[in-house]
């Protein structure tokens, strides 16, 4: 039995949600998104509440009642209240520099590295070391944040690189000088 797929999500006052044939639209103050329904999975919509049930006891119809739930709900805060992730970059002479749709990387190469900004996503800088990323689709959010950390992730050694705001970086101690 699915604990998360059998939960009742709560729509707020200014979202709605519709289902038409398979598929969820949820729109928003922030914007509108949409999800492509398992043909086993159902969605009743009915006063300001959305239940999620199955109507097959396969093991993948099983898998995908919880993680419909689920994506139902982060779709609703999305376009409600939005999401944002914050990257830091240490090290010396390492900063970003947002310009328009690019991001622009100085990560310790020889050359700077440009990220484009996917659509529906904002970068914000809150220092030359620090930026923010903001955008309704969750998955979009944290998989832009995984690839700008990709691009020098932080080391054991010294500690430098891009890391997530407040991440811990597990330290080792170097070699030690022989006698």
């Amino acid at each position: 039995m699915s604990r998360i797929g059998n939960r009742e999500l709560t729509i707020p006052q200014n979202v709605t949600v519709t289902n038409e044939n398979g598929l969820i639209t949820v729109k928003g103050p922030k914007g509108e998104l949409s999800l492509t329904l398992d043909k086993n999975i159902n969605v009743l919509v009915e006063d300001n509440k959305v239940k999620v049930t199955r109507n097959s006891d396969i093991k993948k119809t099983k898998q995908m009642h919880g993680t419909t739930n689920a994506l139902i709900a982060n779709m609703i805060k999305g376009v409600s209240e939005g999401y944002e992730k914050s990257l830091e970059i240490i090290g010396v002479g390492y900063r970003f520099n947002p310009k328009g749709k690019k991001l622009e990387i100085n990560a310790g190469y020889s050359h700077k590295v440009d990220k484009d900004v996917p659509e529906g996503l904002s970068v914000e800088a809150v220092s030359a070391t620090e930026i923010t990323i903001k955008g309704i689709d969750k998955e979009a959010v944290g998989k832009f944040a995984a690839e700008i950390r990709e691009v020098r992730k932080p080391e054991p050694y010294k500690g430098k690189g891009i890391r997530y705001k407040g991440e811990y970086v597990r330290r080792k101690e170097g070699k030690k000088a022989s006698k």
